[in-house]
């Protein structure tokens, strides 16, 4: 798509660069800088979800009509892209940063997520109040959280398995598939709700369901009419589109929060003083425009820091933290390299050395004391 002018920012209105020794501003005061960029446009939003829908139902179309298994294969791959495109639109509804209007994205947000198979109410207590609320906590924020040496070694042979398979670099679309979506939105245990119950958990889980089998009926009533392959529509037009989705939302958040300069807490006052909302995210920058075409997700620590900002003016948003507060950000270009050496690198966390370790406890990212940790300076 187009990119989207910028909306220019006095200068006058902004402070100047924070010194490196200089303490953070309190989030509130961070948050103003970005006020500017927090207004929303509903015909943008609609604009936005009409396009990646027409676009989702062109690709499935391929996938399923098309006499090359090659290019079917490639549309089912393409159709797992433009879903992860569409939930970015829909996590902007669950945040309320897509329109001005409540209801109207609730209802966007839900639209938006059903290719995903995201049960809108689950993902909104785990994702807005669980992990923004307390990004990075352990025995909170369960988001790619390292377990310790101690409760790696107390894990069954299997659940250690699982483990090594989860933060090979391999794995990260098993995990969201096992740990987030199936355990946190189709079956979660009342203890990963708080206990509590709303009507809207089990609605959205059926709207997904059916949505699902809905999508599956359109498959094999396609295949029958045209003499197909039931179970190559099947790959074609629905599992490869989930397992694109899912393994490319396993790698974006693993790419978010993981990284050997981001640190996790597990006292609470030491993670508050941390400024978590700046010091836990990565901002991911790659060639050729490709964060334009993931919606901007990976300018992830503006949307951390302010969450009512819409996907289209993260990028601006970004910048003007980047250059407000030089080195206080972990920025990394992406390459192949990087991320598998992150993934041999960040396997546990010793929460008293204050580092990463492999799996057997050796360190593998800098000692921090408690004061470097909790400071993140």
């Amino acid at each position: 798509m187009t990119p989207q002018p910028e909306i220019p920012v006095s200068r006058s209105l902004l402070p100047q660069p924070l010194p490196a020794d200089a303490a953070l501003p309190h989030r509130k005061v961070i948050r103003s800088w970005l006020l500017p960029l927090a207004q929303r446009s509903t015909w943008r939003a609609l604009a936005l979800l009409g396009f990646d829908y027409a676009l989702l139902a062109a690709l499935l179309s391929g996938a399923a009509l098309l006499d090359s298994p090659w290019l079917a294969v490639l549309c089912g791959l393409g159709a797992g892209f433009v879903t992860g495109r569409l939930f970015v639109i829909g996590h902007d509804g669950c945040h309320q940063s897509l329109t001005p209007h409540r209801k109207l994205n609730k209802w966007l947000a839900r639209i938006a997520f059903l290719p995903s198979l995201t049960a809108y109410s689950l993902w909104d207590v785990g994702h807005n109040m669980v992990h923004h609320g307390f990004t990075n906590l352990k025995g909170v924020d369960f988001v790619w959280a390292p377990l310790t040496q101690q409760e790696f070694d107390a894990l069954s042979p299997l659940a250690r398995l699982m483990q090594r398979i989860y933060r090979s670099g391999w794995g990260p679309g098993l995990y969201y598939m096992i740990e987030i979506w199936w355990k946190k939105m189709m079956l979660p245990k009342p203890s990963s709700l708080g206990n509590t119950y709303r009507a809207a958990f089990t609605w959205d889980r059926l709207l997904v369901t059916a949505f699902a089998a809905a999508w599956v009926a359109a498959l094999v009533t396609v295949a029958l009419v045209s003499g197909k392959s039931v179970a190559l529509l099947l790959l074609t037009g629905f599992a490869l589109p989930l397992f694109f989705w899912f393994n490319m939302m396993g790698f974006v958040i693993y790419g978010h929060h993981t990284h050997v300069k981001v640190s996790w807490h597990d006292d609470r006052a030491a993670w508050q003083r941390a400024q978590p909302f700046v010091s836990t995210t990565v901002h991911l920058t790659f060639p050729l425009q490709i964060g334009a075409v993931l919606h901007h997700i990976m300018e992830h620590t503006a949307h951390h820091v302010d969450m009512s900002i819409p996907l289209y003016k993260l990028r601006q948003a970004q910048k003007m933290l980047e250059e407000l507060l030089p080195d206080r950000i972990v920025i990394q270009r992406f390459s192949w390299r990087w991320y598998f050496e992150t993934a041999r690198a960040c396997k546990l966390y010793d929460f008293t050395r204050h580092c990463w370790t492999d799996f057997s406890g050796r360190p593998t990212s800098l000692l921090r004391t408690a004061h470097q940790a909790s400071s993140h300076r």
